[in-house]
């Protein structure tokens, strides 16, 4: 059994799933083609961070959204233990992450992610987002994919 729970970026259990995460995209790509955000240096009220706990206690996944304040937010971070793989916990953890950012009144989310992360980009095509261009503050990249997906088509109906 899994819990989703809220995080920090403090955590050292969230900060150890970000290192192997960072150590898995540096051995895909050149540092130019890396984005590797640090979420601890966002303030708190940009950032949604969750992470998933076995019922063991280990943590085993863990993602973000950083919201722009423009009503668009950007995924970030999303990461499965490759032990824990296969069990559909992305999907659960990244619909998790986009029912919050809606709460928020978070209309778009989009990502990044690379072009040899295959099972990553079949992820993010099961949960609805499709491919579009670059978005600030990126430029085109061969090694990159860049996706979207509208949360709230009209912010109106997100009020009721």
């Amino acid at each position: 059994m899994y819990s989703i729970n809220d995080a920090t970026a403090a955590q050292p259990d969230v900060i150890a799933l970000i290192d192997e995460l960072d150590r898995y995209q540096r051995a895909l790509y050149p540092a130019e083609s890396n984005h590797l955000l640090d979420l601890a240096a966002l303030p708190a009220q940009k950032l949604i961070l969750r992470k998933i706990r076995h019922t063991e206690g280990a943590t085993v996944g863990c993602g973000a959204v950083v919201l722009n304040g423009d009503g668009s937010g950007e995924m970030k971070r999303v990461f499965i233990d490759p032990r824990h793989r296969g069990q559909r916990l992305g999907e659960i953890l990244i619909a998790a992450l986009e029912q919050e950012a809606a709460a928020r009144f978070c209309h778009t989310l989009r990502l990044e992610t690379g072009i040899r992360q295959l099972a990553a980009v079949k992820l993010y095509e099961r949960c609805g987002y499709q491919t579009c261009r670059a978005f600030a503050p990126y430029v085109d990249d061969p090694l990159s994919i860049f996706m979207e997906k509208t949360l709230i088509a009209d912010l109106r109906f997100a009020m009721q």
